[in-house]
């Protein structure tokens, strides 16, 4: 046996998708990237670039493409080492839809219609979302009834194809932020119900508790969380910013009235860049604010600023190189849809046997 491979198979399995929208915003990297890249010499990882799920609204061919290398590069820009990790495509995979149609046939309708992101997404497109409070069955109104081909299946049963993502590989442990919660909860009473059903096949996921990563916020409208889809090109720091959109956009960042810099409800603006300075320096909140006694906004913004760029520097400089290599980012997915491939086919060919589907004929 090779002793290079056992301890790899003792690693618990974790895995975590995210679809290729773009830009990773300063929020995507010290919120969740960063605690990634720890993962990964205790952990068998596996990281998923969804573009199925990218679908639900009809996307741009051409950009969706591009994305799903722009992701890739922006991924090992920001320390995700290939040579420690599973990175892959979800399309070039077998078994996610197969799976997630399987589950679909398991799952009421009314399990759906109550997840709070779709009704949330559905009150975004006009509808009046009523649920009853007997029965628990969710009704959708619109004004202009044509509206109702806004809404697609897609976004419906979108949580049913992430259950399949997290159950193909037999994951132990899944990260998942406060919005996916309800999901992850959902792909547990599946593998439960599938298990219960036809004996024990799937492992029950646990949510990955990393340690707290920074809620960073707009820097237009600090109460809200920064976001890509920020109208305004002001409120969202981008990973591959370079020095002088960094410098425009954090010079022009709202702070609050007085002149006292520290943490606090009260000062929201001010919070929010105490919050990125501690999370790139490393510093305490309770050190910075003993730091800027006496000092003013200007001289707090200008040492975010400093610590921005230099943090982003080598992000940026390492994905520029990365985004022309389209030849090694093949590689690196191909590598990484191999990986995957071979351990979804263990899990899709036993579920797939276990409800009666006839075995595959192999070459």
């Amino acid at each position: 046996m090779n002793n290079k491979e056992t301890p790899s198979k003792l690693k618990p399995v974790i895995l975590t998708c995210a679809q290729p929208t773009g830009n990773l915003t300063l929020g995507n990297y010290l919120g969740a990237i960063r605690n990634w890249s720890e993962m990964l010499d205790d952990y068998q990882c596996f990281f998923g670039i969804v573009d199925l799920h990218a679908i639900t609204v009809p996307p741009k061919p051409a950009e969706l493409r591009q994305n799903v290398y722009s992701c890739i590069a922006q991924y090992i820009a920001c320390g995700l080492d290939p040579a420690k990790c599973h990175q892959f495509v979800q399309s070039h995979v077998i078994g996610h839809t197969e799976l997630a149609w399987i589950l679909t046939c398991m799952t009421p309708i009314g399990e759906l219609q109550r997840m709070t992101q779709f009704k949330d997404k559905a009150a975004k497109l006009g509808f009046k979302v009523a649920e009853d409070k007997d029965s628990g069955d969710v009704k959708f109104s619109h004004e202009k009834m044509r509206a109702q081909a806004s809404i697609n299946a897609g976004l419906l049963c979108y949580p049913v194809l992430m259950a399949a993502d997290i159950l193909l590989y037999n994951a132990d442990l899944v990260p998942v932020g406060e919005d996916q919660r309800q999901h992850l909860e959902l792909c547990r009473d599946l593998a439960g119900r599938f298990n219960q059903k036809y004996s024990e096949t799937f492992t029950i996921p646990e949510p990955y508790l990393a340690k707290a990563g920074a809620r960073i916020m707009s820097l237009i409208e600090p109460v809200r969380k920064m976001s890509k889809s920020d109208d305004n090109e002001r409120a969202t720091l981008y990973v591959l910013d370079d020095p002088n959109q960094i410098k425009k956009k954090i010079g022009t960042a709202v702070t609050d009235s007085g002149s006292e810099i520290k943490l606090s409800k009260e000062k929201p603006g001010v919070s929010n860049l105490l919050t990125i300075h501690s999370s790139l320096s490393g510093i305490s909140i309770e050190n910075l604010e003993s730091h800027f006694l006496g000092k003013g906004y200007g001289e707090l913004k200008a040492e975010v600023t400093e610590l921005l760029v230099e943090t982003l520097k080598p992000v940026r400089e390492s994905y520029q190189e990365l985004i022309k290599d389209k030849s090694y980012l093949d590689a690196v997915l191909k590598a990484g849809s191999e990986a995957a491939q071979k351990r979804a086919f263990k899990i899709l060919s036993k579920v797939q046997r276990k409800i009666g589907l006839p075995e595959r004929a192999r070459n």
